[in-house]
């Protein structure tokens, strides 16, 4: 099945050869030049990957990134930008994104980032087989204190019955902690793992992607908490209610 990649970007000397590399690549490519367009053009589903400029002239890249997130799509997510600060590549990827490159950028390298991102969501796909009519597919920790359930077949969470608004990544990194729970999972697990074993990008990505989550479990009310254990990763454990 041919994946659908979606090129958003308003510079034409930007945006057109990159529409045409990809489209020898063999994906189905589309390209608009605005951000809302481009949020609606995600909700309407169906693509597996989008090629995401922030400086944009109606929207900020960051609020488009933000709201497709909101939204509920967990496919990958590419910023494009000539903003090369850390603070930048941190909010881009606070804000969902799933990797980030600095313009001027080689042809060859976003390919390459975006072959990744593209693997995953075929994995993602495999990985979610229909549930059984009155099935309950729901792993629990045996400890039995905590609210949190996942179930990794929905790819969904919940604590207290209401459920968690989770990213790809952050439901992946969750899924994975969970799974092993109690147990300590090196960093380079979770990197091969949730993202790919052909990453490119910085280790910082899976801190940023740790902390969103810790967030978001403690505003929850879990009990469950993501812990780092220095020089080798994170486990997932109960603290005392």
């Amino acid at each position: 099945m041919q994946q659908t990649v979606l090129v958003v970007e308003d510079d034409d000397g930007i945006a057109l050869p990159l529409v045409r590399t990809l489209d020898r690549e063999g994906y189905a490519v589309e390209r608009v030049a605005e951000g809302l367009p481009a949020v609606e053009r995600v909700g309407a589903g169906g693509v597996q990957l989008v090629i995401l400029d922030l400086g944009l002239p109606d929207i900020d890249g960051l609020e488009v990134c933000h709201r497709v997130r909101a939204d509920g799509y967990d496919d990958g997510i590419i910023i494009l930008t000539a903003r090369g600060e850390e603070l930048d590549r941190v909010v881009g990827l606070d804000v969902g994104a799933d990797d980030y490159l600095p313009k001027p950028f080689a042809l060859s390298e976003l390919l390459a980032r975006s072959r990744a991102l593209l693997r995953r969501s075929v994995r993602m796909a495999a990985a979610q087989p229909a549930a059984e009519p009155g099935s309950a597919p729901v792993r629990e920790p045996e400890q039995g204190v905590q609210p949190l359930r996942v179930d990794a077949r929905s790819r969904r969470a919940w604590v207290d019955g209401e459920e968690l608004a989770l990213s790809s990544k952050e439901f992946d990194l969750l899924a994975l902690l969970f799974s092993e729970h109690g147990a300590v999972l090196t960093r380079e697990t979770l990197m091969d793992k949730v993202w790919d074993e052909n990453w490119y990008g910085s280790t910082k990505t899976l801190d940023v992607a740790v902390g969103r989550l810790r967030q978001k479990l403690e505003a929850s009310g879990s009990r469950a908490r993501v812990v780092a254990v220095r020089g080798v990763g994170f486990r997932l454990e109960d603290v005392d209610a």
